[in-house]
């Protein structure tokens, strides 16, 4: 794809902050996990916090494309930040920006676009996860609020999210009727972290099982109708597939870096071991199935800037970038032979980080069912 002037600015300025600000730090996060103000307040101040949100409603007014490609960057200096900034993007501002009331949209679109708070976006529960149909967490109407009750599991940010949209069911309705959408600001009474996960990977960016104990919500704060909740939840989940599949290239583009780079300098045998033709041919071949990658994903997020239908576009973009890059990067290991397996290369962390982008938003099989449901 070729690339306008704006999106190569967009793309440089976030290759720039990832390797100047985040992959040195990378691995001291993931140990600490957590993120340091910041580096948050540095996605803001770029505009990294707000990339697709029109500037009149808070934002910066990119396109998709050019969110795929700052993602990649960020990605590539440290998986777990390009999580968070995934995850703020899509789906928290899109819904808001695609079903948020004016009220919602400036009292809380227009801060989180500028960076002032992480969103968080609450829909999988311990008995929901890709069934999505089958949540449990209650909503009842009492006069001008409604009461929540309830639990989720693997939010992203919900430990440091501001403000986290969440999914309820009215009572009286089953399946995906009732199911609606709210906003929550995190410190009201009733929002409670339950669990901070220990992951195999992105330890820097905290995934949180929620319990909601008579959360009280004004009902000015409920996103478009009871029972539209379903539906809006999954039609943020195209471009969140875009922004995982781009983190997932990201991540590989890293490893095979630092592989290729290793693959020059180090000699075995009188030679480079880019000179062995077993070297040299497996990175040939990650070389060439990163590139396919990035293009699919970029293929995707060029139809939704057209204002086309690429659900399908995105569940091939995300099932075909996140496999292959944990390929990638298990041949980047393999590469750098006992060192990958240490500390003393970055490559064993982007293993562990790289992992989970076949499982979240949707796993593997469930981007070949929509792929299958896509085929006219």
């Amino acid at each position: 794809m070729i690339l306008s002037d704006e999106q190569r600015m967009i793309r440089d300025t976030a290759r720039d902050f990832a390797q100047r600000v985040l992959a040195p730090g990378a691995d001291a996060r993931a140990r600490a996990g957590s993120i340091e103000p910041a580096v948050l307040d540095g996605l803001a101040e770029l505009g990294f916090l707000g990339m697709c949100v029109p500037d009149d409603l808070g934002g910066v007014g990119a396109d998709y494309v050019s969110y795929a490609l700052a993602l990649i960057e960020i990605a590539a200096g440290d998986g777990a930040v390009s999580t968070v900034m995934s995850v703020h993007n899509a789906p928290f501002n899109a819904i808001l920006q695609g079903y948020g009331s004016p009220e919602q949209q400036a009292r809380v679109l227009a801060p989180a676009a500028a960076g002032a708070f992480i969103g968080a976006f609450a829909l999988t529960e311990p008995q929901a996860g890709s069934d999505a149909a089958a949540i449990r967490t209650r909503a009842r109407r009492e006069g001008k609020r409604y009461v929540i009750d309830g639990e989720k599991v693997f939010i992203t940010s919900g430990k440091i999210a501001g403000w986290t949209i969440l999914f309820a069911r009215m009572d009286g309705h089953s399946g995906k009727s009732g199911i609606t959408a709210f906003l929550t600001p995190t410190d009201a009474p009733g929002y409670h972290v339950a669990k901070v996960e220990e992951k195999l990977g992105q330890a820097a960016s905290d995934t949180c099982a929620l319990r909601f104990e008579g959360l009280e919500i004004p009902a000015d704060l409920r996103i478009g109708d009871e029972g539209a909740g379903y539906r809006i939840a999954l039609s943020s989940l195209e471009t969140g597939r875009i922004g995982i599949a781009a983190q997932s290239v990201g991540m590989a583009q890293a490893a095979l870096d630092i592989a290729v780079a290793y693959a020059r300098e180090r000699e075995s045998f009188g030679k480079p071991l880019i000179d062995h033709q077993a070297v040299g041919f497996r990175l040939a071949d990650a070389r060439t199935r990163l590139e396919a990658a990035r293009q699919l994903v970029l293929h995707a997020a060029s139809l939704k800037d057209a204002g086309q239908p690429c659900l399908t576009e995105a569940a091939m973009a995300k099932l075909y970038a996140s496999e292959a890059a944990e390929s990638i990067v298990s041949d980047a290991l393999q590469t750098l032979g006992g060192y990958g397996y240490t500390a003393d290369f970055p490559v064993g962390r982007i293993y562990r980080d790289v992992r989970v982008c076949q499982i979240y938003e949707g796993t593997s099989d469930i981007q070949k069912m929509l792929i299958l449901r896509g085929m006219d």
